[in-house]
């Protein structure tokens, strides 16, 4: 693995490890473009009475010093994150009922572990890995950005894969995969996010290496979004895409049960996905 080392972060905040049972693991996954925002609209709350046993956050735009016990250890979890050096940009999070036994910062990326785009938490036999792809739709220079990470993010997961462990990657791909994973289709076959390329990277995800669109195991039906542009009436109307995954490993994959996007209330441009899994943190 080329790049500057993944980093290995202590358990956080000095919580107890807290009681976990067989059967009953609730993941969920949240672009929340802005932590400070996210919260500021009630997400915290709504968490807490979600009951999640792990909770992984992208786009989360503060350093270390933005971040109050609040935000750093709502009650009752750990966090742990990975921030971007760039101030207001990026950044991810994973938020969990019980302390992992590791954490480790970054992919081994010289260019994108400096992002704060990847943060694994590791359970047992279990790796969950809050994940935010580049956006290509600023331009040219952006794309090729997001180019580059897919070129080294494949053998990364072809690696994880390869290591026996099971994995959940949650987050913003920023990729729709299919036609019905979007809306308009036909008008965004040449936009970032649903350009052939992308699409084919996503497919050698699933075909080649082996990893499941658990969402999708699950829930067949057209009209499943997560994120909506804020131009004109696309929340209102439903014009969205479905960006947002959790890609998990066979193993782990077939444990899952039930699924659900919430959308009653908004707390960023995205919604949260939430998967519960027959599966015991450990």
């Amino acid at each position: 693995m080329v790049g500057r080392a993944r980093r290995r972060l202590e358990p956080a905040f000095g919580l107890r490890r807290a009681r976990t049972f067989p059967g009953s693991v609730k993941v969920l996954t949240l672009n929340v473009n802005g932590i400070r925002s996210a919260a500021r609209k009630g997400f915290f709350r709504w968490l807490a009475a979600q009951r999640a046993d792990v909770a992984c956050l992208q786009e989360i735009k503060a350093q270390d010093a933005d971040l109050d016990h609040s935000l750093r250890a709502p009650k009752g979890l750990h966090g742990h994150f990975s921030h971007a050096r760039q101030k207001g940009y990026a950044g991810v999070a994973i938020y969990s009922r019980a302390s992992p036994d590791a954490v480790i910062e970054g992919f081994g990326s010289r260019e994108f572990d400096a992002e704060g785009r990847c943060l694994e938490a590791r359970f047992g036999r279990l790796s969950v890995i809050s994940l935010y792809l580049p956006s290509g739709s600023a331009g040219p220079h952006r794309q090729a950005s997001k180019y580059r990470f897919l070129d080294e993010f494949l053998p990364y997961l072809a690696q994880l894969k390869r290591s026996g462990r099971e994995a959940l990657l949650c987050g913003d791909w920023n990729i729709a995969h299919r036609e019905i994973d979007l809306k308009n289709w036909r008008s965004n076959r040449k936009n970032s996010g649903f350009l052939p390329e992308e699409r084919a990277w996503l497919t050698r995800v699933f075909d080649e290496l082996g990893y499941v669109d658990v969402f999708r195991r699950l829930n067949g039906k057209p009209e499943q979004y997560t994120w909506w542009s804020n131009r004109g009436q696309a929340w209102a109307k439903n014009v969205g895409w479905r960006i947002d995954y959790q890609i998990a490993t066979p193993g782990v994959a077939g444990s899952a049960r039930r699924e659900a996007i919430y959308k009653r209330r908004r707390f960023s441009d995205h919604a949260p996905l939430t998967i519960d899994y027959d599966w015991k943190l450990a």
